[in-house]
């Protein structure tokens, strides 16, 4: 007997009993992305690496260690299953040509590739919806970006999650900032750990997002980026800053909030929460403004974010328990020759006025099929027997609760079971 294939590490089943928790969030969130003007785009998994390599960074860690890239032995291409969406909306984007009528609010969800340690809260196949607003460049557009994180975790019943907010500021102001944070580590590199070291030069911004406890002291007197800014990009931050405050939302400053990609700019922003152990941020974005034309385009501002949603998974199971089960109306049961063919049309009508019917198949007695109807967690049993289908009637059973089963008119099966 072969050996049982299993599924590959990091990269997880969705069982039918968790499902409904899934579900619930997609609902959830696509009535909240309509609510504020956005409409969905959906890109393949697979990209050319030079996307990813463009616009998140040759030398940041995703490029160089966690993604999944492979040659196409047909053409020879280097292509690589998406880390993450924000590059493969810009260039689709692009593509087809879609800011030539105005600016752009569009939504993804699906999965993205990375190649970490699974660890809870991090897998190699993770989900991500991903919110994007292009060709729109105020301080309005960050605060409302933010903003509907706060009313998602309301519809979502979700609470303890808190906001982080800072400014990169603009290119200028970064390339003064960097070689002061350069000049400050280079005096303290015999207090650097390896990775720090190789990042001072290559990606410093990088070093201030080290989790090493030992690094901390040095981190938090490090010089602030905040410092360097100019008088547009520290406005542009103050505004966003007193928009999210007269939207009623909380925050906190955090200078060392640098974001691993390297195409953001200005306002970064992460939604953080203690409830997952290390991986607490369940939500981050910011503004991009320099990434159109780094992929190809004519300069664009954007901004948008992504979340995680194994990890609000994780919470939204935390809050309410286990999802519920009782999503079934109806357990089809029936016997007989006669009420085989009764039984068929029972469960189509019932579905035809949106009800949720399983109907029992492998035959057994009805002893055993209300067995299986008990176990379905349906809502109700529907019994059809040959005395039923000679009267054009079924019987309605609740499993539920504490009812009476009662025959009755087929047709009058719907508006009894809906209440």
């Amino acid at each position: 007997m072969s050996e049982t294939i299993q599924a590959i590490r990091g990269m997880n089943d969705v069982l039918p009993a968790d499902a409904p928790v899934w579900e619930r969030f997609d609902d959830t969130v696509r009535a909240w992305l309509r609510r504020y003007g956005y409409r969905q785009i959906r890109m393949p998994v697979l990209e050319k690496t030079d996307l990813f390599v463009r616009s998140i960074g040759e030398v940041t860690d995703i490029v160089e260690k966690e993604m999944y890239t492979f040659t196409d032995r047909l053409n020879g291409d280097s292509l690589t299953l998406r880390p993450e969406g924000t590059a493969s909306c810009v260039r689709a984007v692009l593509e087809h040509n879609l800011l030539y009528g105005g600016s752009q609010r569009l939504w993804y969800a699906g999965p993205m590739f990375r190649h970490e340690r699974p660890q809870k809260g991090r897998y190699r196949q993770f989900h991500q919806v991903g919110v994007e607003a292009l060709g729109l460049g105020g301080p309005d557009v960050d605060a409302e970006l933010i903003v509907m994180g706060a009313r998602l975790w309301r519809d979502l019943g979700l609470n303890g999650i808190a906001l982080e907010i800072n400014t990169l500021g603009s290119s200028e102001d970064r390339a003064r900032y960097r070689a002061r944070l350069v000049a400050y580590l280079e005096r303290h590199q015999d207090q650097l750990d390896d990775d720090s070291r190789r990042r001072m030069h290559t990606n410093p911004l990088r070093v201030l997002d080290s989790k090493n406890p030992v690094l901390q002291g040095l981190i938090e007197a490090a010089p602030k980026l905040l410092d360097d800014l100019d008088a547009e990009s520290l406005k542009h931050f103050e505004d966003v800053q007193r928009l999210v405050r007269e939207a009623g939302v909380d925050f906190r400053i955090n200078t060392r909030l640098v974001r691993g990609l390297d195409y953001y700019n200005r306002t970064v922003f992460e939604w953080v929460t203690t409830a997952l152990g290390a991986q607490g941020t369940v939500c981050a974005g910011g503004r991009y403004d320099g990434l159109v034309e780094q992929i190809g385009g004519k300069p664009a501002p954007a901004a948008g974010f992504a979340m995680g949603v194994e990890r609000l998974i994780a919470l939204m199971m935390e809050a309410s328990g286990p999802a519920s089960a009782n999503w079934l109306d109806v357990y089809l049961v029936w016997s007989g020759a006669e009420a085989e063919s009764h039984a068929w049309r029972v469960a189509e009508s019932l579905r035809d006025a949106g009800l949720n019917v399983s109907m029992h198949h492998g035959g057994g007695s009805f002893k055993s099929q209300m067995k299986r109807a008990d176990a379905s967690a349906a809502r109700f049993a529907v019994i059809v027997g040959e005395d039923e289908a000679r009267a054009g009637e079924a019987t309605l059973k609740p499993l539920r609760e504490q009812s009476e089963q009662a025959r009755v008119p087929v047709q009058d099966l719907p508006a009894l079971i809906k209440g």
